[in-house]
């Protein structure tokens, strides 16, 4: 995973440099919570200094509640996205860190899985914006 502070988000591609978006759109762009990341780490007692580029997710936010539902639509920049599914953490959160992938399950911890409604650029400080917010859904946790 390289951290930047820019990215050009496309709906036909989704991030560009990250080969997942254009071959599967409904899953284009990952976001995640900061709060979240960190909340997953503290249920673990762990180092909250662990980057959160272990969870490979696109796009880090914070400062708002990430929609717990598929149908939620937001804003990051001029960038629209919309939920499609929580992101499932792979078998590489345990290899980064014991217990990391069970963490990241409970409230949408791992983030969401978007599709890209409306492209453009995005750089660290953007606003972020919940445009909507479905009722939450649960997820539940793999056996």
């Amino acid at each position: 995973m390289e951290e930047t502070a820019v990215g050009d988000i496309s709906v036909e591609a989704g991030l560009a440099g990250d080969h997942k978006g254009a071959k599967f759109p409904e899953r284009a762009i990952t976001v995640l919570s900061r709060d979240a990341w960190e909340e997953a780490l503290k249920t673990l007692e762990a180092d909250l200094r662990l980057a959160w580029t272990v969870r490979r997710a696109n796009l880090l936010v914070e400062g708002v509640l990430l929609p717990r539902a598929c149908g939620g639509v937001l804003t990051v920049g001029p960038v629209k996205l919309e939920v499609t599914r929580p992101t499932m953490p792979c078998k590489r959160m345990d290899e980064a860190m014991p217990g990391l992938l069970k963490a990241l399950y409970p409230d949408w911890r791992g983030g969401v899985t978007c599709r890209v409604l409306g492209g453009g650029m995005v750089s660290i400080d953007d606003p972020v914006e919940i445009l909507i917010s479905p009722p939450e859904r649960k997820i539940k946790l793999p056996e």
